[in-house]
């Protein structure tokens, strides 16, 4: 009888198991029935951010990095909660509209980052001006099949829904109180996965977070939909903080500044080129792993290696743009300033205060200039060029540019550069002492127009002998036909130009008392993958090594961020073969060029972020906008919290907090000074102080 009890009492249970599994099955296949619209949103829109996400940045913590993915289902199935306060009828529109807002997103920052190896702002669309001038680089260097893989998601969306039509779907009658309840249910899973989610975020996540400097960061941790959001947040609130936050960034300015003398320390190098005029060229996308390249023999920048080899040449210096790209690297020049935190400088703040290079030689008794064969409105150049001290702007109108001149977006440089000569032998007859910038234009991206580059090829030429003891020249395409190619015949073209200009300058006899300054504004813009044809060549196969070839070279992100150098050179017709004619390798940055030239020309900016390279010659530092920095030691990577040694010391923990900490201080107080325009304020508060003591 006991036995018989036993196995009833296990029957009833195991009966009431399966009742309870089959009624949790019929709930769970009646939840999916009943919201697979929903669902189905949900699904892609995570799917779409996910996918952003593993084309963009290929790392393992990415991948692995689960805090994104509930990120962005929070995001998204907030949004889709709302869905259910909507009859079911118009319930798709909603759903669909939201999708392709959503999708637009992940298409756009996809295309970003191939770009500008970050991720899109929204106070960048002040920028939307330019983009017809440039089209042609966004559609043939930017614009990518990968980047049309999100439309997946409304398509799927459209056929979801198709298929619920046909099952009559949208016919039911949903009561308000219902749909009300279900919004509630969805909400509220939502902010049970956002407790979830807050709970799991460190210090470090925050901070980063409320900072906004380093982006892929923020999109690795909190997902692509909530770093937009909080893009959006960041963008407003210059404004706001221009109206509330000057207090507390005129306090962090002042700290910063406090120890900095108003007078400049001395060195071999003080006064060396006092008074002589200048030339600085602005090298459109030039970048220092040219120098000294050769294809069969053949340099591909000939004149750039001479003025390297016989001038003051700085072959580990670096760029320091962010989005604005060419006016950012005008603006850290000629300033010693960093780009923005959001938008740029020569667009969102172009009235601001600047303390220029140009600036500070008109003090000095100079003509300052400047020269462009581009529409003056460029980057917004008229308004800045004017505020950083130029006293003339000679740009596109001011130059004759007929249609077979033209390359790319301009004038080319060839015929920039004669007639910049006829009006520079002008500016000297009238002045005694002058400082021009010119801007080259020509290799410019998409580096696509080669048939009017000239001829160079970026092959490779082997002549053999043969059985019979006869030679043949066997030509392997090598890197003919990649847009690394292009650019190097871009290069080529502009280097051509360069030399010229030299030459046509030297017979005017403007080089007798002139320096030439020549720096390269940013690197050419293109992916990583595009290099791994130009170490990895086999000629054999016509193709790139296997990785598991003994003879492939490993061109990884930290290959990639180090070899985006750009060349740094000091010059002057009698340098070569004198104390003068030197290669500095030390780690330098755009902001050190107004403190080093500075220090021989005779002007001076307390208000630099940068250094002269001669005083402090291998303990620099160079910044990045990002928040990644470089020294002689090691580069760090803020987004993966990684360094790469340079050298065999070993690296001191104390010593990347410490610089890591200077640079995200850097970056706010050169941030603020912008914003808050406290250059000027700075100013203002001297002249009040001036005039009070006198009547004291």
């Amino acid at each position: 009888m006991k036995f018989i009890r036993n196995a009833f009492k296990n029957l009833k249970k195991n009966v009431k198991n399966r009742i309870k599994t089959i009624k949790k099955e019929h709930l769970v296949r009646e939840y999916f029935n009943n919201n697979i619209l929903f669902l189905t949103f949900v699904v892609t829109g995570v799917l779409n951010s996910t996918i952003l996400r593993f084309l963009c940045m290929h790392s393992v913590e990415n991948y692995l990095s689960w805090k994104a993915v509930l990120a962005d289902t929070i995001v998204v199935t907030t949004i889709g909660a709302f869905g259910y306060l909507i009859k079911p009828k118009d319930r798709f529109a909603y759903y669909f509209s939201f999708c392709i807002f959503l999708t637009a997103i992940c298409m756009i920052n996809s295309v970003y980052y191939t770009f500008y190896t970050s991720f899109a702002s929204i106070s960048m669309l002040s920028l939307t001006q330019y983009i017809g001038d440039v089209g042609d680089a966004v559609v043939e260097n930017v614009l990518q099949l990968k980047d049309l893989i999100y439309v997946i998601s409304p398509l799927i969306l459209i056929f979801v829904h198709l298929k619920l039509k046909k099952k009559n779907y949208y016919k039911k009658v949903e009561l308000k109180a219902d749909r009300r309840k279900r919004t509630f249910k969805t909400l509220s899973v939502s902010g049970v996965l956002l407790v979830i989610f807050l709970i799991t975020l460190s210090s470090l996540d925050i901070s980063r977070f409320f900072k906004q400097w380093n982006k892929e960061y923020i999109v690795m941790r909190f997902g692509i939909y909530v770093y937009q959001a909080n893009d959006l947040v960041a963008s407003v609130q210059p404004k706001v903080n221009a109206m509330f936050g000057y207090d507390k960034a005129s306090k962090e300015f002042n700290d910063y500044f406090a120890d900095v003398s108003d007078s400049p320390a001395t060195n071999q190098y003080t006064d060396i080129f006092k008074g002589k005029n200048v030339i600085a060229i602005h090298a459109e996308s030039m970048m220092t792993n040219v120098i000294d390249l050769k294809f069969n023999g053949q340099e591909v920048t000939p004149n750039l290696n001479k003025l390297a080899h016989s001038g003051m040449y700085f072959n580990n210096f670096y760029s320091q743009v962010s989005v604005g790209t060419s006016s950012d690297s005008e603006l850290t020049y000629n300033t010693s300033l960093m780009p923005t935190k959001s938008g740029t400088a020569f667009v969102s703040y172009s009235n601001r205060k600047y303390i220029g290079i140009p600036t500070l030689l008109n003090d000095m008794g100079y003509y300052t200039f400047s020269m462009h064969a581009n529409n003056a409105d460029f980057w917004n150049r008229r308004a800045m060029h004017k505020n950083l001290g130029y006293q003339r702007f000679y740009s596109k109108s001011d130059y004759e540019v007929e249609k077979e001149n033209i390359i790319g977006l301009g004038l080319s440089d060839k015929e920039f550069f004669k007639q910049s000569v006829e009006k520079i032998e002008k500016i000297n007859k009238e002045h005694e002492k002058w400082y021009g910038l010119l801007i080259m234009l020509s290799n410019h991206t998409p580096f696509s127009e080669v048939d009017k580059y000239g001829e160079f090829p970026v092959d490779i030429k082997e002549t053999i002998t043969k059985e019979d003891g006869t030679t043949e020249e066997v030509v392997y395409p090598y890197m003919e036909g990649t847009k690394l190619g292009n650019y190097f015949k871009s290069v080529h073209y502009a280097d051509s130009a360069l030399g010229e200009f030299i030459e046509e300058l030297r017979v005017k006899g403007l080089l007798d008392n002139t320096v030439i300054v020549l720096y390269g504004d940013h690197d050419a813009r293109l992916p990583r993958k595009n290099y791994n044809r130009l170490y990895n060549y086999d000629k054999e196969t016509d193709s790139t090594l296997d990785e598991e070839d003994p003879n492939y070279k490993e061109y990884d992100s930290y290959q990639y961020e180090l070899g985006r150098k750009v060349p740094f050179i000091i010059w002057t017709s009698d340098m070569e073969g004198t104390k003068l004619n030197f290669t500095n390798s030390n780690v330098m940055g755009m902001y050190d060029v107004v403190p080093t030239l500075g220090n021989m020309f005779g002007f001076y900016n307390k208000y630099a972020f940068g250094h002269d390279i001669y005083n402090i010659h291998d303990n620099n530092i160079v910044c990045f906008p990002n928040g990644n920095w470089v020294t002689n030691k090691m580069y760090y990577n803020s987004q993966k919290a990684a360094y790469l040694p340079l050298t065999e010391e070993p690296i001191n923990e104390d010593e990347i907090a410490k610089n890591t900490e200077y640079t995200n201080r850097l970056l706010d107080v050169s941030n603020n000074i912008i914003v808050f325009d406290l250059l000027n304020e700075k100013k203002n508060q001297e002249l009040k102080e001036v005039v009070d003591n006198k009547w004291n």
